[in-house]
Formats: C-alpha cells, structure tokens, sequence
C-alpha cells in the first residue's frame, strides 16, 4: 500500500474512531484535555538578520518584534543553507541526505517515498491540516502536498514565482496558484493570500471546534522582489528596499494572524512557531547579525535560523533566550510530544524531541553533533558538523562560536582532539548516507491519479536549471529525468521548449514581461532544427519546422519502477542547443 493510499485510510477511519473516542472523554493521545493547535510560519530567504529585534538598524518588523517578545526563542537553531532540503528536514525529521530533497532541483527535490510526514502523523491523529504558499517538494503526483496529508492546499508550483515550473508570466500580484492541484487565480499580493486563506481556515477550524494544523511557507521574501510601492517606500536608497519591502509586507501579515488569533479565542491553545528556511539573501551586505557569509555557505550565515515557539497555555520555561544547540529537525519530534500525537512505527528521526526543554524539565539536551549538509551533487566533507559551541566547516576548518561568532579565526591547529572527534562523527555519518546517495526519486508517469504529467528542466538530475530566465535565455543546459512508469500501455511524449501557455514556437522569440512590480527579458529565438527523445529501448529524432510548437513521440512501455530519460534540441548541423525544457507526458491507453 503506498503512502497516499494508506492516508486516505487513515483520514476516513482514525478520525471516526477518534471521535467515538471524544464522546467518552478521550482525545488523541488518550486524555481529557484539548489538544493544542499548531501554526508553522515558514519565511523564504529571509536571514538572522532581517528582524529589528535582531538588530537591523533600518528595517522594522513591529509584529515579529512582539512576536519575539513573546516567544522561546531559539537562538542556536539550524536549518539547510537552501530552502527544500529546511522544508524536506521540517516535514519529515529527517536529514536531507537521508530524506532525498536535499537540492532546490537537479532531480533531489523529492521526498523519498515511506518516510511519513508531519501533516500524515496529525492527520492520523485527528487533526485537520492545511497548507497555503509555498511547497517545493514536488510539483506531480504522489509529491503534491493533497497527497502528503494536507487537506487543503493553495500552493505556489516550483520553488514559486519565475521558477521554471511555475505558470508562464506569472506574478507576485494576482496570481495563479494551485488549490489541491487545480490552477486558480488568486487576487492580491502573493502574501496577502497566504494568510487570508489561512485566516479563513482558521475560522472554519473554530467553528467546528477541531484541531489544527497549519503550514504558512511564505515566498516571501524570496526574489523577485516585487512588492507594492508603499511597502519599499521607506527603505528607498536606504537599503535593499524591494527585499525588505517584502517583509515590512509579510511583518504585517503576521500582525494580521495574532489578531485573528485572538479574536476566535485560539491564540492561548495554540503553538506558533516562526522560522526561517536557510542563512540571509539580499539583506547580508546591510546587516547579518555579526555572522559570516549566507545563504549556501556552511558558515553559521548560511544556516542559523531564527526560531520563534509561543504556546500561552502551554506551561512552557519562562519566555526567553534559549541557547542550546537545535535544528528544523527537532521540530517534528517536539511537537508530536507536546500535541500527543503517535509517532508511526515507521518514522526514523534524526532531529530529537526538546519537550523538556521547552517545559523547562531540563536545561540541556544530551551531548550530539549535528550535520548540516545538502545540494545537487553533494561531496563529502562539504558540510558543517556542529558540536555546542564548535563549528567544523569543509572538513578542516574549527571555529569556536563562543569566543568568535562571525568565524574569523580559524583555529584547527590548536583543537586537534576536537577536530578528531568531529570529523569521526561525520565519517560514521557519511557512511550511512552514502550508500544511496545517487537513488534518485523518480517522477511518476502513468498514474490515474495525474495524467498527463508535466516534467520541466527542474528536475534534470544533477543539473541546476530551474528558472524562467533559463528558458528565456536558452541556457545551454541538460540532463536525464529519472522516471517511474507506473502502467503500462501507449505514451505520448510532447517535447517543448516552452511551455503550453506561453504559445510559441520552439525555435521562435517571446515577449517580455512586465508584471506590476516588475518583469522577465523578451525570449531569444534558437537555431532548434531536429528533437531527439530516448527513453529505455525508445531512441527515435524527429525534425523541428519552423512554426512548431512541439514534437510529440509515442511509444509503447512496460511498467518499470526506475527509468533514465533524456531529450536533446539541436541546430540543423547535429549541435545539441539544450535539452528540451518542457516535457508532456501522457498515458494514451493500453
């Protein structure tokens, strides 16, 4: 039984059978009380340093100040330096390695099918679950967040706006997100919407007296910066206005939220927990809180997060400043703790429960090292192995956080007894991943639940081309799909070179974009004279007429679990341009 499959069973009966158990007394994890609800806000780029409560001397974040103010607050908390592998860690417990998405494309954005993720587990418990921003863990079925235990979904495609799996001129304001798989348009300002769905859910949620949890991962402040005038103004020549403009926009969403929450009578029993998924963007030059370097790097600039936990009702240690070493992993062990849900006999985590901690039951944890690694082709020794206050960065490099907080002062030659330990750490570490470090995902073709499927350049394994300017600039870029074909029977393949919305030509030019706050380049025309598909024993090229808007292959295919598939566009002299960026896969019938 897969994943999904076993979902559905569980949404149609564990929640029946919890309520025949409320109406003797009995919650989910077998006790009177209410459980508590939980919000995750998870913002897009934002860094340790895009917070006045942090520090920032120009840019003003009043709600996420109070937020701050009123939280535990951790503040040697650790994510990935890239966005996917924080929200594969966040979801699952499990490092990115281990879990598979540990790249924002290149074929490892993909969860590895059987490991259970957070939205299943409360799901299973009883709770109602939704979703709405950004995703990022695959765009088909069984990889969409409706498959994954989020009942209600409205969610961003790709890693969101201008990504190359994202809706032809698409725009931060009144734009096209899928609800539940079915692309709708939205209108208002990319952030507005995730929280006035979410506010929305939530009143639903009050009304019929359930538990909840909901995932608000902001696009903000990711680029494009786009973002209305008024929210800029004020850091115009001052500073990175557009970026910080979109978190003076997301700070008052968040004000928006703690109203909500106050006025439905849910603020109290409910657990708010605001994080960010890797190190700062466009804010480091102005401001990084003392840290070095940010997003990617393996230096605390690229991976300490922010992490905000308030829960009133909770009887939680004193608000405050906790220093203790953690990661996103932690979070799914602690909250199925303090919420009482189960954790499934098949859940592995390598984050652990701080439960106690938050409950002031104990000052520290157990001693561990932590590994923070992640990427398209990751190597060994790229990597950061936290040890309380060490940091050992690239396998070589020891920096005592302690002493030195913005990793100056290298200091191996003085710690080799540290440095031994830390490394035999990581060696025992890497050998448990390495073995099935190249078992790529697959994409699923075939199945009744998505057909036809859409594959885009995204998802080429260990090739980073993932954007709209990629396409619009025809970079020189390809690489195979790893595919599942799950039925067997007659397949169409339809190879483009842009996708079916935009209507054009593969060898031809497109328009610019202008959106409201912004826009794409004009698309360059290519010399594409022939198209080339091979696919297991298929390997067939057809030429490429001017006015063509794809060239379609068919082929008949037996049902295999693992399948490497490549496309090639070239000039009419046999040169390969690039790959073909937009791939329709259709299952015809048997």
């Amino acid at each position: 039984m897969t994943a999904p499959h076993a979902l559905s069973f569980r949404s149609k009966f564990v929640p029946l059978l919890l309520a025949c158990l409320a109406t003797v007394g009995l919650g989910a994890a077998g006790q009177g009380a209410a459980r508590p609800n939980v919000i995750i806000v998870m913002s897009d780029d934002q860094g340790y340093g895009d917070f006045s409560c942090h520090g920032n001397p120009l840019l003003k974040t009043p709600n996420l100040d109070r937020l701050h103010d009123q939280s535990i607050r951790l503040t040697d908390f650790h994510v990935a330096p890239m966005c996917t592998p924080t929200r594969g860690q966040l979801l699952t417990g499990v490092d990115a390695l281990r879990n598979k998405a540990s790249s924002v494309t290149a074929g490892r954005s993909l969860l590895r099918p059987g490991i259970p993720l957070m939205s299943e587990m409360f799901v299973a418990a009883g709770y109602r679950t939704a979703l709405f921003g950004k995703w990022h863990l695959g765009d088909s079925y069984p990889n969409q967040p409706q498959y994954r235990g989020f009942q209600q979904c409205v969610n961003l495609m790709g890693w969101g706006i201008t990504s190359i799996a994202d809706p032809w001129n698409n725009d931060c304001f009144d734009g096209r997100f899928r609800d539940a798989g079915v692309l709708k348009k939205y209108p208002g300002y990319c952030t507005d919407v995730w929280f006035d769905q979410g506010i929305e859910w939530l009143r639903e949620r009050k009304q019929k007296s359930e538990p909840f949890l909901l995932y608000l991962p902001t696009n903000a402040p990711h680029g494009p910066c786009w973002v209305a005038e008024r929210y800029k103004q004020p850091y115009l020549k001052k500073g990175p206005a557009n970026f910080f403009g979109m978190i003076a926009n997301l700070d008052e969403n968040i004000g928006r939220l703690d109203a909500a929450l106050a006025e439905l009578g849910l603020a109290d029993d409910t657990i708010l927990i605001y994080l960010h998924d890797n190190g700062g963007t466009a804010g480091v030059k102005f401001f990084n809180a003392g840290m070095r370097a940010g997003k990617t790097t393996y230096y605390d600039g690229g991976h300490r997060a922010a992490c905000f936990i308030r829960w009133p009702a909770g009887k939680l240690r004193p608000i405050g400043d906790l220093s203790t070493t953690t990661e996103v992993q932690d979070l799914l062990p602690t909250l199925l703790e303090l919420c009482g849900v189960a954790k499934p006999a098949e859940a592995k985590f390598d984050g652990t429960s701080l439960a106690d901690l938050l409950r002031g039951k104990t000052e520290q944890l157990a001693d561990r090292m932590l590994v923070v690694q992640y990427g398209q082709r990751p190597e060994k020794w790229d990597a950061a192995v936290l040890w309380n206050k060490w940091r050992l960065v690239h396998g070589s490099e020891l920096y005592d956080i302690a002493t030195d907080p913005g990793q100056k002062n290298e200091v191996a030659g003085d710690h080799s007894d540290v440095v031994a330990q830390m490394r035999a750490h990581y060696e025992r570490w890497w050998a448990g991943v390495l073995p099935k470090l190249d078992d790529f995902v697959p994409v699923v073709l075939g199945n009744e639940h998505e057909n036809p499927v859409r594959m885009t350049a995204a998802d080429w394994a260990n090739i980073y081309c993932d954007n709209m300017r990629d396409v619009r600039t025809g970079v020189e870029r390809n690489g195979p799909w790893h595919v599942k074909i799950d039925r067997p029977g007659t397949y169409r393949f339809a190879l483009r070179r842009w996708p079916v919305e935009a209507d054009a030509a593969i060898a031809a030019a497109t328009p610019e974009f202008r959106g409201v706050d912004g826009g794409l380049p004009a698309g360059v025309a290519l010399p594409i004279a022939q198209a080339r598909l091979k696919l297991a024993d298929f390997d067939e090229s057809k030429p490429v007429a001017a006015g063509d808007k794809l060239v379609a292959f068919e082929t008949k295919l037996a049902a295999s679990p693992h399948l490497e598939m490549q496309t090639w566009f070239s000039d009419s002299g046999g040169r390969e341009i690039c790959g073909a960026y937009f791939v329709d896969v259709e299952r015809l019938g048997d």
